[in-house]
């Protein structure tokens, strides 16, 4: 029997199983997909946000600037990107200075360090390329992007390293509550834990009606579309630029990524489709011509690629939105974090302390120890990224292990040394998809079109597998089939 089960490997689960694995406490991290970060962490913007758009009384006001400030050390720690390069709402008519004003003030109140309102010529100066229309902005110099399908791995890999025990292809059927434990039924096995973490995100409301017969809650959910472009546009934009909100939507972002693309949206709508994760031409042609109104020189015609997020809303039967991070009032022991859109992965590094001390309150409650290891190491092993190593360094590691010498994705210069580690990590990849995650192969202008077929004959060999059964993503996502 485990002490604790996680359910969902998502960047919350994660980081609530990497921060639980300080302690002498057994856990186990459920996830239905095949691999870490297959749900709407995947599809993340990768922005950490600052906290001026949330307010001061709410939960995720409280959590932001914990959250934001953790990061730097957080991704030291675990060898993931992060970048503070600052975000501009940007306006150009009195109404939009009116919001404007609303969210600097929101800012104060969740003490967000240096921000303030910019004329257009210092706009101009900072971001040249936008709309010369454009007459001030809300300028926030904390704002940082990673990347949140790295962060995610990073994480379960450590949790792994502190003895987690992750568990994929394993979706939870039901819950039973039997005397001061819970049975967990999977489709391929039965488990028991003493306590019980829901990071399902879309499915948290499924999950918690296994052990609610009146379920305290409900997930609204909202699919977000967007557009990456090729790294040749990375450097039209330096800030995260976002056009103020509208009454009926959020204004379309201009993000540059951790790896030196520019990608625009989200185009978001309601949806009830807990899987629905396609993209539509007509979604994603309104982002592009809202997002020319605030960069017209955005070169469209290098878009390699678009996706798609479901974002999960909690609905507690208030008008709040905000997030659901309490323990069950029917199932002692059964704590929910759900609920957690966005600034949610601004948020997860201080909700995973938070969500600590409600389990340290449970363990204490019932008399049980909850003690700090001696031996915690928060540090994962370092990731060799060939291309940012120096032509000496190149050449030494090549000298010892000539797999770095090959390589195989030409557009990110990632090489067969680095899929090969990637498959060999706690939490390694299983998936062309997987690679994708923890290397930045086939992320390029060709998006696999050359080097995926090597990736899958390297995955097969080093899984010792046949090529027609490695998968590109998901459950019975074939790539090659036999001959009829």
């Amino acid at each position: 029997m485990y002490d604790l089960a996680i359910i969902g490997a998502g960047v919350i689960g994660t980081f609530i199983a990497r921060e639980l694995s300080r302690y002498k406490i057994n856990i186990v991290i459920i996830e239905k997909e095949n691999d870490v970060s297959n749900g709407a962490t995947m599809a993340n913007s990768g922005i950490v946000y600052d906290g001026y758009h949330s307010k001061a009384d709410r939960m995720k006001g409280n959590l932001i600037p914990r959250g934001n400030e953790m990061y730097d050390k957080l991704c030291e720690e675990l060898d993931v990107p992060f970048k503070r390069i600052g975000s501009l709402v940007v306006g150009s008519n009195e109404e939009d200075m009116e919001k404007i004003k609303k969210l600097y003030k929101k800012g104060v109140a969740n003490k967000v360090p240096d921000l303030k309102i910019i004329d257009r010529e210092e706009v101009l100066r900072m971001e040249p390329n936008l709309n010369p229309e454009i007459k001030f902005a809300l300028y926030s110099p904390t704002c940082g992007i990673t990347s949140p399908f790295e962060l995610t791995v990073a994480l379960a890999e450590n949790a792994m390293d502190n003895g987690v025990e992750l568990l994929l292809n394993s979706e939870v059927i039901d819950i039973k509550k039997v005397d001061k434990r819970f049975q967990i039924i999977t489709k391929e096995k039965q488990l028991e834990a003493k306590y019980v973490i829901n990071c399902s995100g879309v499915y948290a409301d499924k999950i918690n009606s296994m052990v609610e017969e009146a379920p305290s809650f409900k997930i609204d959910i909202k699919r977000g579309q967007y557009l990456v472009l090729d790294k040749n546009a990375g450097n039209l934009i330096k800030n995260v630029v976002q056009q103020c909100k509208t009454e009926n939507e959020k204004g379309i972002l201009l993000i540059p990524t951790v790896h030196g693309n520019l990608m625009i949206g989200p185009g978001l709508e309601e949806t009830n489709d807990k899987e629905g994760t396609e993209t539509t031409a007509e979604m994603l042609n309104s982002i592009c011509k809202k997002a020319i109104k605030t960069c017209p020189d955005i070169p469209l015609n290098q878009v390699i690629r678009s996706f798609s997020g479901l974002k999960a809303k909690g609905d507690t039967g208030g008008d709040t939105g905000d997030f659901i991070i309490e323990e069950s009032h029917e199932a002692k022991g059964f704590i929910n974090v759900a609920g957690i859109a966005s600034p949610g992965l601004t948020c997860s590094p201080a909700i995973s302390e938070l969500v600590v001390k409600m389990v340290k309150n449970m363990f204490q409650r019932n008399e049980e120890a909850f003690i700090e290891k001696e031996n915690f190491n928060p540090r994962r092993r370092k990731v060799i990224r060939f291309k940012e190593l120096k032509d000496n360094e190149k050449v030494e590691l090549i000298k010892n292990s000539p797999k770095y010498g090959r390589v195989i994705c030409r557009c990110e210069t990632i090489t067969e040394g680095e899929i090969a580690d990637a498959i060999h990590r706690n939490a390694g990849a299983t998936t062309v998809k997987g690679v994708k995650k923890r290397t930045g192969a086939s992320l390029g202008r060709c998006q696999g079109g050359f080097c995926g077929p090597k990736i899958v004959e390297i995955l097969a060999r080093e899984l010792e597998k046949e090529m027609d059964e490695i998968l590109y993503d998901n459950q019975n996502s074939y790539i090659l089939t036999e001959r009829e």
